[in-house]
């Protein structure tokens, strides 16, 4: 168990820019609580992503978020609400996962609304989630992975400057399944690169 003393607190305000601005999921928001479900429960969603613990009503979507405010709360992980800098609409989600301190690594993961897709959100909001991992975090590496064929992902990774770095052979659940595995799409961006193209 390491010490409170050994993590540096989460730094405010929330990051802002390229027209989003990150916000904290509020697990007694009906509107956070809702949206939440509404993204795990889309199609698209998951067909890539298979969480270990699957949600489908709203007294586990709550019970996930005070899960991930805790964890955040021990350092292990920042979970963001991407809103619309404007409206304050939400669009999706981002977070900052499996921080390693010592190591200075993590793994960021994202999803975006149906509604919202096609405007570039998931490419701004990962940029603003690196930024936000590289300087407020200090972290020096981070890796995004996604299962191989989902070209979408490929490509918000790309534009945002993670370099592909190759194949993990059976690294993630297949979709909807716990007994059966696919190969992930490993990519990684060092706060050392060079800055992602706008």
């Amino acid at each position: 168990m390491s010490r409170t003393s050994d993590r540096p607190p989460l730094p405010a305000p929330r990051p802002a820019g390229h027209g989003l601005r990150l916000a904290s999921w509020d697990p007694d928001s009906d509107a956070d609580a809702e949206t939440w479900l509404r993204g795990l429960l889309d199609p698209d969603f998951r067909r890539w992503n298979t969480p270990l613990t699957l949600v489908t009503d709203l007294a586990g979507v709550r019970e996930a978020l005070r899960g991930r405010a805790r964890h955040e709360a021990d350092g292990g992980s920042v979970s963001f609400r991407v809103t619309d800098e404007a409206t304050g609409a939400t669009l999706g989600h981002v977070g900052v996962n499996e921080i390693n301190r010592p190591l200075r690594t993590a793994r960021v993961g994202y999803w975006v609304l149906p509604e919202a897709r096609g405007r570039g959100v998931a490419t701004r909001a990962l940029l603003l989630a690196t930024e936000y991992a590289f300087t407020a975090l200090r972290l020096h590496r981070m890796e995004l992975g996604h299962g191989i064929g989902h070209g979408a992902s490929c490509r918000v990774a790309e534009r945002c400057g993670f370099r592909a770095e190759g194949v993990l052979r059976d690294a993630m659940f297949e979709a909807e399944r716990h007994d059966a595995f696919r190969d992930v799409h490993l990519h990684a961006r060092l706060a050392t690169d060079a800055p992602a193209a706008r």
